[in-house]
């Protein structure tokens, strides 16, 4: 009986990394000092296999002061190993806008000892 008790850890260690569908709920607030300026609320769905992911879904925009509104906004992006201990990640985003949609990068290095 004692080996029932143990199986799903025993299962869940077995297991590859996770693939599937997921969501991610994720508040990023903007400062320039003490002045603050903002927060952004993204609501996304996506979808990860492996080192890859993407993912998308309505960005809530409330800028200091200003009234709230809501925009399209997604990111897709992944890494790779380079060495033993090295590897690259990269991601694009975008967010829709009233006048001009946004766009960004990021590409970096990780080390680990």
């Amino acid at each position: 009986m004692k080996i029932f008790a143990i199986l799903p850890a025993v299962l869940m260690a077995a297991t590859p990394a996770f693939a599937g569908p997921y969501v991610n709920v994720e508040a990023n607030s903007g400062f320039s000092g003490t002045d603050y300026s903002g927060t952004v609320i993204d609501n996304h769905v996506g979808y990860e296999s492996g080192n890859w992911y993407i993912q998308a879904g309505p960005s809530i925009v409330s800028p200091d002061g200003g009234d709230s509104t809501v925009e399209l906004s997604g990111k897709a992006g992944g890494g790779v190993p380079l060495t033993e201990k090295l590897g690259a990640y990269g991601e694009v985003s975008f967010m829709t806008g009233d006048d001009n949609n946004s766009y960004g990068t990021k590409l970096g290095l990780k080390y680990s000892f």
